[in-house]
């Protein structure tokens, strides 16, 4: 437990420290003064001066920062970020952002190659598969899946019936089974982080539209290796992947809080912070390094996409000040510029405190 907490921890900081090498090699690149790169944010625990900036390791072990001459304004000459060309500073800004989806594509190129990547998979496909299972991927509310206490996540291992028993890694082989036996009381081996448990649940002969006899969505998961010239592509296209399935999530969440649709059956609106992130990482790495890397890389894409938001404290927020600044022709003064990303940040720490306290805690400490 102890080394998964500390991995756990070591790959969510290395993640900022990354986010921040993008800006600090840009900034580099264009002759722009980096004052300090500091992991960890102050108190200062050590530094080294190495040319012009100063590399630091700090007490506070809650991510990274790159400190930039003039990045807040009022200082313009050659080597202040202010005095640079407007695509240069709009560059260095999108660097800490790009660098979460180089990221992830370089992981995911590496488990692809080297470890296998798990993706869904048909019934029918069997080429290059690594230890093929059945997912439960959703559960709807006041099912008999939900009542029996599956959830999303659990792999389905075996189904019972008085002495009828089906072993298989295959989804169309169990929705069978459970079809054939609805109304009728049936045994499901399912293996939960690392529990093997059984439950036990009636399928219903007449569900609600879309949600099955016992209200699951189920999803044959696999692990896929790849030729080491295939591994690169499969993991440009897997980051791809990732990106427009968070983005379409995203729609689907926020035409649900707007009452437009209904999600889909079996799938919840779930709100997740620092902690539930954590929790939900160190559960992964309990299922192997595979699933633990790919959370990772998936992190790394949903951090991009937040990231590059319109929202002050972002980068994203930046970058709208500077297109304001292109359309002005002329910055946002620095104090409202200051001001506003302040109450911003502000607000955002309350946003994270708030999620941590509604969704987060009950999630990982209150579970049933």
């Amino acid at each position: 437990m102890f080394i998964t907490i500390i991995v756990t921890f070591i790959s969510l900081i290395g993640l900022i420290v990354l986010h921040e090498l993008g800006h600090f090699l840009l900034a580099k690149k264009f002759g722009v003064k980096v004052e300090e790169f500091g992991i960890g944010y102050p108190p200062r625990v050590f530094g080294k001066k190495i040319g012009e900036t100063l590399y630091s390791i700090n007490l506070l072990p809650f991510g990274a920062f790159v400190k930039i001459k003039g990045e807040e304004g009022g200082i313009e000459d050659y080597q202040s970020f202010v005095g640079k060309p407007m695509w240069q500073r709009i560059l260095i800004v999108l660097g800490g952002v790009v660098s979460f989806w180089v990221v992830a594509a370089i992981i995911l190129t590496f488990v692809a190659g080297v470890l296998g990547l798990p993706m869904a998979v048909k019934d029918e496909e069997n080429h290059n598969l690594i230890n093929p299972n059945v997912q439960i991927v959703g559960v709807a509310n006041h099912s008999p899946a939900s009542e029996a206490g599956l959830k999303v996540g659990d792999v389905i291992i075996g189904l019972e019936f008085d002495e009828e028993n089906l072993t298989t890694s295959k989804v169309g082989e169990i929705q069978e089974f459970i079809r054939r036996h609805q109304g009728k009381e049936i045994i499901l081996t399912i293996k939960s982080e690392q529990e093997i448990l059984k439950k036990n649940l009636t399928p219903r002969d007449s569900p609600p539209e879309g949600e099955g006899p016992i209200g699951v969505a189920l999803a044959r998961i696999a692990l896929k290796s790849y030729l080491w010239y295939q591994a690169p592509v499969q993991g440009i296209v897997t980051t791809a992947y990732l990106t427009t399935n968070i983005v379409e999530g995203w729609i689907i969440g926020l035409k649900n809080l707007l009452g437009i649709a209904k999600l889909p059956p079996g799938v919840k609106l779930e709100f997740m912070g620092p902690l539930g992130i954590f929790d939900l990482l160190r559960k992964n790495y309990t299922r192997g390094v595979n699933y633990f890397l790919y959370l990772i890389s998936m992190i790394s894409v949903g951090v991009a996409l937040v990231n590059i938001l319109p929202i002050p404290a972002l980068d994203g927020g930046k970058l709208m000040f500077l297109g304001i600044e292109i359309i002005r022709k002329k910055p946002v003064s620095e104090k409202i510029e200051q001001n506003v990303t302040a109450i911003f940040f502000a607000l955002l720490i309350i946003l994270m405190i708030y999620i941590t306290i509604k969704f987060d805690i009950p999630r990982v400490f209150l579970k049933s």
